[in-house]
């Protein structure tokens, strides 16, 4: 046996435990609820078939497709208003912490994660009520005469997650930052740029690889979340996956549960289509 073939042979070797394990842990199941999704309920039993309704009913049936709606309303807002807080966080901690310091400032940033997720949201319930701290902040200062309603709204919801997702996308952006030379910046000022033109034709397209990479997990993470919304947003507003447990847990509808999670990871797919696509330009 050659060498190449030998080393072909010690790379499939290497490869067949992680094929094997997304087959059986992803492909199957999901092959599995995608058959399932093109079922139907008789009664209380699942009669299987190639019956497209449970999709027909997710976009036909407003209140299926307002959760869908809500969903990516709520994804997009968060990804964007994470990105925005987390790049000048980022650019703080690259640029003007001491190096010393900069391990100690990123370690600060990730302590939400170090913190239980179901502890990170009854704690934003608590901060967010009508007795919480924001509301009798306000009206200690009399600014407002009565409680806001802040908990069970979407903004709730927003609240916590990017509390979550702004360090995550600090780190990706900061390793982003970290590698940049400053000489790219000395050079777009010695060719006449300002410091704004150098941002945005320098830094910022440097920078974008971190920003999409931790905007599509943000993205990912975010619009399949289900104890976020559930803790923070109530009822008021039904999300797809608090649609999906519905399906499941008080209909016992399996086949719409199922249509209804191929609908979510189709987004998911769309979402990194765009991201995949984009960062394929950006590197040309």
């Amino acid at each position: 046996m050659s060498l190449a073939s030998q080393e072909r042979t010690l790379a499939r070797g290497l490869v067949a435990p992680a094929v094997l394990w997304t087959l059986a842990f992803f492909v199957v199941p999901f092959l599995a609820m995608l058959a399932l999704s093109f079922a139907h309920m008789e009664g209380r039993k699942i009669v299987q078939g190639f019956d497209p309704g449970n999709y027909l009913r997710a976009f036909g049936d407003w209140s299926q497709l307002k959760a869908l709606i809500n969903s990516v309303e709520i994804t997009l807002t968060v990804t964007v208003i994470s990105v925005l807080l987390a790049w000048p966080l980022a650019a703080i901690i690259a640029w003007r912490v001491p190096q010393r310091f900069q391990r100690l400032a990123l370690l600060l940033a990730v302590l939400p994660f170090w913190t239980s997720y179901v502890v990170r949201s009854y704690s934003w319930l608590l901060v967010l009520g009508k007795n919480g701290v924001i509301n009798q902040a306000l009206m200690g200062l009399g600014i407002v005469a009565e409680p806001l309603a802040l908990a069970s709204t979407r903004t709730a919801t927003v609240i916590g997650f990017v509390h979550f997702f702004v360090m995550l996308l600090t780190l990706t952006i900061y390793a982003n930052l970290v590698q940049l030379s400053p000489n790219y910046a000395r050079a777009a000022q010695d060719l006449g740029a300002g410091r704004w033109a150098t941002f945005a034709h320098v830094i910022l397209p440097l920078t974008l690889p971190g920003v999409i990479t931790g905007a599509f997990v943000t993205f990912v993470l975010c619009i399949g979340d289900y104890i976020t919304p559930q803790i923070l947003g109530g009822n008021t507003e039904l999300t797809l996956p608090q649609l999906i447990m519905l399906q499941m847990g008080r209909s016992g509808n399996f086949p719409m549960a199922s249509a209804l999670s191929v609908i979510l990871m189709a987004v998911v797919s769309l979402a990194y289509a765009g991201c995949s696509r984009w960062l394929r330009l950006d590197r040309v």
